[in-house]
């Protein structure tokens, strides 16, 4: 049922981008009085298509759904429809129009999806607001996973600068921000030192598929315990905040697993707070090093900010969240690119799309990737690679500046390098996932 679930997600979220982006390509085309001979989500044949009177498109649904296009008349686009291009040239055809209307009508598709992404943002601001840790609030520092260990940093460490600049205000965007922008410094607060920490680039890789390197730290409570457990009958309660296990610290995940370490397969005294009491418990550890019991983070010691907008409030702060969320994804892209990063072999299709959708419906989260994926669709349709939007835009600007317009037959053959291209493309796309998926 879970995968289900994230089938349904994968293909509404997608199939709203598309016909979006490709409205985009037909109001435009429309303004201009070009002719839009099909508009379709998905690919046919066809399990739906209706034309209505005194309109020359035809509008329709697909059975592959993979996709969806908008086939305007007079130009070459995936169809590769060459008979149509033989005949005398027509003035409602995108090819007889100025090319600033050209440029317009192939941007379209993008700036569409960018505006859809400025709505999904303002309205999910003003319908849940935000809530997140800010970096500076994390209190007791970072919880460090064995990579951020071994690249130097320690649990407890209170991380202030990014190569002597801000770091990320929200908690949770501190290691992509570290992998996205590169860093080369980070300044720790160590106790009461100051720790500059230097990383090997070499690491990239690692940090970019080893998730957890900056876990927030905070004190740790019994969160419940099964029935079977060797502790059922210790007399400990949900929500008591563990100070000390013996005579050791252990407020903090890291500290708890070393001390219970020292007393596996034994009986010791656990020190806990309850309502604002000390208590002194004495609990079983198995000879693995553990109580079989189940931990959960108390946050009663971290502040966590929330923010609330009125519909005003919400627009300007929806635009911001896009344009902010547009450089990132940027950034993210130009590490694929580079091949110290080894980020080409997180490139996955839409099996890695279905993952990131949860495993049950949740409407926030939903609208939240969805916004993303629109951003990354702009983004990704911008590239200068023929077949794509941003290969037309580049040749329609190519004609702008030298006043000399491609031939049809360059055009052809770019058209068809670019098919090529983004099959092979697509081709290790899913390659990264059925990998992903043996391992």
């Amino acid at each position: 049922m879970d995968i289900i679930i994230r089938i349904i997600q994968v293909i509404f979220a997608l199939s709203l981008l598309v016909l979006v982006h490709e409205f985009g390509h037909y109001i435009f085309a429309r303004i201009f009085k070009i002719r839009v001979e099909k508009f379709y989500l998905f690919f046919p044949p066809a399990i739906f298509k209706y034309k209505p009177k005194k309109s020359d498109t035809e509008f329709g649904i697909g059975m592959i759904p993979l996709g969806g296009f908008c086939k305007i008349s007079g130009m070459i686009d995936e169809s590769m429809d060459k008979d149509a291009l033989k005949q005398p040239p027509q003035p409602w055809e995108f090819r007889t129009k100025p090319a600033w209307q050209r440029l317009l009508v192939m941007a379209g598709g993008v700036l569409m999806n960018i505006t859809l992404a400025i709505i999904l943002y303002t309205a999910l601001l003003f319908t849940w607001g935000e809530e997140y840790i800010k970096t500076e609030d994390a209190t007791f520092g970072i919880e460090v996973n064995s990579l951020s260990k071994e690249i130097g940093f320690r649990s407890g460490d209170k991380i202030i600068a990014f190569d002597s600049k801000e770091v990320p205000e929200n908690f949770s965007e501190l290691q992509v921000g570290l992998v996205r922008d590169e860093i080369q410094r980070v300044t720790v607060l160590r106790g009461n030192d100051t720790v500059e920490i230097e990383i090997d680039q070499a690491y990239l890789p690692a940090m970019l598929n080893t998730p957890g390197m900056f876990m927030l730290r905070t004190p740790i409570a019994i969160g419940g315990y099964p029935d079977s457990s060797i502790n059922a009958a210790s007399g400990l309660e949900t929500g008591d905040k563990i100070l000390k296990v013996g005579q050791n610290d252990a407020m903090f995940y890291n500290e708890l697993q070393q001390a219970l370490l020292s007393f596996a397969d034994s009986t010791t005294l656990m020190t806990v707070s309850r309502d604002g009491d000390q208590l002194t418990i004495p609990i079983n550890v198995n000879k693995d090093g553990r109580m079989e019991i189940f931990l959960q983070a108390d946050l009663s010691q971290i502040n966590i900010t929330t923010k609330e907008y009125s519909l005003l409030s919400a627009i300007p702060a929806g635009f911001s969240k896009t344009i902010t969320t547009l450089n990132n994804y940027i950034k993210e892209l130009g590490l694929i690119f580079s091949p110290k990063t080894e980020a080409y072999k997180s490139v996955g299709s839409f099996i890695a799309i279905g993952s990131i959708f949860p495993q049950e419906w949740n409407w926030e989260i939903f609208w939240n990737i969805t916004a993303l994926l629109s951003v990354m669709l702009a983004v990704m349709n911008l590239l200068p690679i023929p077949a794509l939007d941003g290969g037309h835009i580049l040749f329609t600007l190519y004609e702008m500046i030298t006043g000399r317009k491609p031939s049809i037959k360059f055009m052809e053959i770019a058209q068809t390098i670019g098919m090529i291209f983004l099959l092979l493309l697509m081709i290790f796309a899913f390659g990264n996932d059925i990998i992903r998926l043996v391992r």
